[in-house]
């Protein structure tokens, strides 16, 4: 009986908090002793595994290659969400980027207080549109009435931008065009595709109000985000560039390029890879601080008692 109790009482494996499909989130590796999160959030057309595989060696690397490279005390997702500009065959999401953003941060609460983890430090690892979803699930987060919602804005900690357009990228117009198309016969999430044009209103409100937050939070040294932001260094064949440096760097904060073309610059093969190295890098840096300051506070704590 003893042991039928203890059965039931055992900790949930982590298959039983990854969401079935490709939406929501997948935990790709979580250590026993871990302190922080990090997050991958895909791009437009991307999914939560298929933006991080590589085809040629069919490698995901954030649990075949950050899992496993010496990177302890950190638990690792990958969240998806419908960013596919049109289905030949189904229904296309018509969520825009509020929602997903909404989304991100429910989804990201709940495990967190499934798994009794609420102010772990969050590191995102975001590409493309991905950025700009979680730019405006920060601010979701901060601006909501729900204490437990203000949770992924109190513990976020770093931010790494692949590919993100933070002013907005010229070929979305041709995906915005793309989808009126398939809008006669199929429905097409043209929203998603429109956020991304330089004039897009969404855009500027989200660039706005997460740039205020930044300088917000820089005020407090407790509280400032760690942010380095990487640049596709290659052209897409046919396509060109998709997203200039301009646009994929924020002013003040590092910019790395990453020799690669805008979908591949998310896919790395080997630890010996430099995009891999770059983005770990920030990666290691980052955790490094985090847990300094975590042994620093348990220091205080033990001495003050």
């Amino acid at each position: 009986m003893f042991n039928w109790y203890k059965q039931q009482q055992a900790e949930p494996t982590n298959d039983e908090f990854t969401t079935k499909g490709n939406y929501g989130l997948e935990i790709c590796h979580d250590d026993d002793q871990a302190v922080t999160d990090i997050v991958f959030v895909h791009g437009l057309t991307g999914n939560r595994r298929s933006t991080w595989t590589d085809k040629s060696s069919n490698v995901f690397w954030p649990k075949d290659l950050l899992g496993n490279d010496a990177l302890p005390f950190t638990r690792i997702l990958s969240y998806g969400y419908d960013a596919d500009i049109a289905h030949f065959w189904a229904m296309t999401s018509q969520n825009r980027i509020g929602e997903h953003a909404g989304n991100l941060v429910n989804a990201l609460t709940q495990l967190r207080e499934r798994t009794d983890t609420e102010g772990r430090p969050i590191i995102f690892v975001t590409h493309s549109l991905g950025g700009l979803v979680t730019e405006d699930a920060l601010l979701y987060s901060k601006n909501s009435a729900e204490p437990h919602l203000q949770d992924i804005i109190h513990s976020v900690s770093g931010i790494c931008f692949l590919g993100t357009p933070h002013c907005g990228s010229d070929h979305a117009r041709w995906g915005s065009i793309a989808g009126n198309l398939f809008n006669a016969v199929k429905t097409a999430n043209v929203d998603l595709v429109n956020v991304l044009t330089p004039n897009s209103e969404v855009l500027a409100r989200v660039q706005r109000e997460f740039h205020g937050m930044l300088r917000t939070l820089a005020m407090d040294t407790t509280s400032a985000l760690e942010i380095t932001c990487f640049f596709e260094e290659l052209p897409v064949r046919g396509a060109g560039e998709i997203v200039p440096k301009h646009s994929a760097i924020l002013p003040s904060y590092n910019a790395i390029g990453i020799r690669a073309n805008h979908m591949d610059m998310t896919k790395f093969s080997s630890v010996c890879d430099p995009g891999y190295l770059a983005v770990s890098g920030e990666l290691r840096r980052w955790l490094k601080k985090i847990k300094r300051r975590r042994d620093d506070e348990r220091f205080v704590s033990h001495h003050s008692n």
